[in-house]
């Protein structure tokens, strides 16, 4: 673990245990995706440090989202500002709706490092044209392994979109983690 990600003895902490699958996808996007809804489209976007953490905080405090919450501004910054960064918004009638984060700098083993929808924005099949999106902004011509992960405690609906656009679970590991309670994160009911 990293040592940034160490919460000093004396700062409380609620610790949740997760399941966490790793998964690949190794055939690239064989089709153009589905068109977005009216009012809904796409915007790269270079955010500042601020900017960047409350779109995090807003789509994932429902999932228990912390490890970007406890990374040095310096080092998050350098992340941000990288060329293989990647980000793109999802805009849609009300603002934004999501976003999605690749690490391009293996052009050949792009990962996803984050996706997600706000909670209102959930449930209108906005999650899959996402991540269909995520799935051909990261594929290159030297593409042969596209990686993400999620967890039992991000949405449920997670893990079986991920199987349906092809993406195959490679390792599940069990992690427990101890969120620091000033973080203001609820671990989501189903955990």
């Amino acid at each position: 673990m990293e040592a940034w990600l160490s919460v000093p003895p004396d700062r409380p902490t609620t610790e949740i245990t997760v399941d966490v699958t790793f998964l690949e996808r190794r055939e690239p996007p064989l089709s153009p995706s589905h068109p977005w809804p009216d009012g809904y489209g796409l915007l790269r976007w270079t955010p500042d440090v601020p900017s960047y953490l409350e779109l995090y905080r807003r789509v994932g405090a429902p999932h228990c989202w912390w490890m970007r919450l406890m990374m040095p501004h310096d080092r998050l910054s350098k992340i941000l500002k990288s060329p293989d960064t990647h980000i793109y918004r999802l805009f849609g009638p009300h603002g934004v709706a999501g976003f999605f984060e690749l690490d391009l700098h293996e052009r050949a083993e792009p990962y996803l490092n984050y996706f997600g929808l706000l909670p209102e924005a959930q449930g209108q099949g906005l999650g899959r044209r996402l991540l269909e999106s995520a799935i051909e902004t990261a594929w290159q011509a030297q593409t042969t392994v596209l990686r993400v992960n999620t967890c039992t405690a991000d949405h449920p609906r997670a893990l079986p979109v991920y199987r349906a656009l092809g993406f195959e679970p490679v390792m599940v590991q069990r992690e427990r983690w101890a969120i620091p309670d000033d973080l203001a994160l609820v671990p989501p009911p189903w955990l």
